[in-house]
């Protein structure tokens, strides 16, 4: 997992402006069975949140309680089958203000022996009243990939017995 903070300068002192994080979870199953456990939702509901929705299409919604607390809804910007999901959140009056757009992206990778998730999370306000929301996002995602790493390779190894 990494942090990562895009900064500016104003009046000669850096400005820290927003933060991202990145998360990978390597899983021992194909690419088709990771999308599927991603996009179809009763297994969404498994590994994301359990009123976890997704409309997977380009132009579709996501929506989920990704850290059980708070409700966040995104639209689907980039939708490419198999591969990628971007999701842009919208706003949220349960939320402090911001004046950047948070944004996740999801990518699928096949590699020899499995596959490769990694989670792109970004534009989430560098304030301090961000703090907490900023943890939970990030924390939450790395629980939610770990649960559809076990959810994927049991089902895998449940089918192959």
């Amino acid at each position: 997992m990494a942090e990562f903070r895009r900064t500016r300068w104003h009046n000669g002192r850096m400005n820290e402006r927003v933060r991202g994080y990145a998360h990978r979870v390597d899983i021992a199953a194909d690419a088709e069975r990771v999308w599927r456990a991603i996009t179809e939702p009763q297994s969404l509901t498994r590994w994301c949140s359990p009123e976890a929705q997704l409309q997977p299409r380009q132009g579709g919604l996501f929506r989920a309680c990704v850290d059980r607390v708070t409700e966040l809804e995104a639209h689907i910007d980039v939708f490419e089958a198999g591969r990628r999901v971007r999701l842009i959140y919208l706003p949220n009056p349960a939320l402090p203000p911001a004046d950047s757009v948070m944004t996740d992206d999801l990518i699928v990778e096949a590699v020899p022996g499995g596959t490769v998730v990694r989670l792109l999370g970004s534009g989430v306000p560098g304030e301090r009243e961000w703090d907490t929301q900023y943890w939970r996002l990030r924390t939450s995602w790395q629980q939610a990939l770990n649960r559809l790493k076990v959810l994927v390779e049991m089902q895998r190894r449940a089918s192959s017995q």
